[in-house]
């Protein structure tokens, strides 16, 4: 017969956490990039038709929104891989400092799942067999040692997000006459929306519909108010 080998929560997962890590930024990135973007350009249309003064502001807002996206990415998820790394290294202080107490320590969180003493010192002891640390780390913070989320891949997927979502709004602003041009944005942006309300929502589970209408309706409330600001602004100072 042959023998069935257990897999630890690391060897299953394998690299999950740092895939939904890309995928968070990505998604992250393209929504802001569609938004800020829109945002800028509609409300830049509503002061000046000069469709040169549009694009310059909306290729400074995509370049400067992209960098700093990515950026804000980086250092977030360096906080975080800091905070991971501590963790472990305290761990692994603690193992070599005093490898039964961390093993009681395990003991006792068996414990507090109802297990009884015999069976939590017996889960225990083959649940540490092969790899004690990442047990502990698995069992106390969630953390899966081969995994570690890369401030890198954040903030390059968020920048290259950003970048793609920028382009929708930009390009919608650019093909229209002077009087299409704002509806126009307008309900391409609302339609980018709503797909990555749609995948993000698809990504964590949740209600699909519910986080589309969200985002559609912040979307316009935020082009609303800034195509607003651009034509009092434009009227008033022009």
């Amino acid at each position: 017969m042959s023998e069935l080998t257990a897999q630890t929560p690391s060897e299953v997962t394998g690299g999950l956490n740092e895939r939904l890590n890309k995928l968070r930024a990505g998604v992250l990135g393209a929504n802001d990039g569609i938004v800020s973007t829109a945002a800028v350009i509609v409300g830049v249309a509503g002061a000046s038709s000069d469709i040169r003064a549009i694009a310059t502001a909306g290729i400074a807002a995509v370049v400067g929104g992209a960098i700093s996206m990515a950026l804000g990415e980086y250092v977030s998820v360096s906080s975080q891989r800091d905070a991971e790394n501590a963790i472990i290294e305290k761990e692994k202080r603690l193992h070599s400092e005093d490898p039964d107490g961390e093993f009681e320590v395990l003991v006792q969180e068996y414990e507090k799942k109802g297990i009884s003493r015999e069976t939590a010192e017996q889960v225990a002891r083959e649940a540490t067999a092969h790899n004690p640390l990442a047990t502990h780390l698995e069992m106390h913070y969630g953390i899966d040692q081969s995994d570690i989320v890369s401030p890198w891949s954040a903030a390059v997927s968020s920048f290259i997000a950003f970048f793609l979502g920028a382009m929708l709004p930009m390009l919608a602003i650019l093909f229209p006459s002077d009087t299409w041009r704002v509806p126009f944005v307008f309900f391409v942006t609302l339609v980018a929306l709503a797909i990555t309300g749609v995948i993000s929502a698809r990504l964590g589970g949740a209600n699909q519909g519910k986080a589309a209408v969200r985002l559609v309706i912040g979307g316009a409330l935020a082009l609303v108010l800034t195509w607003a600001v651009g034509w009092l602004f434009g009227t008033t100072v022009m």
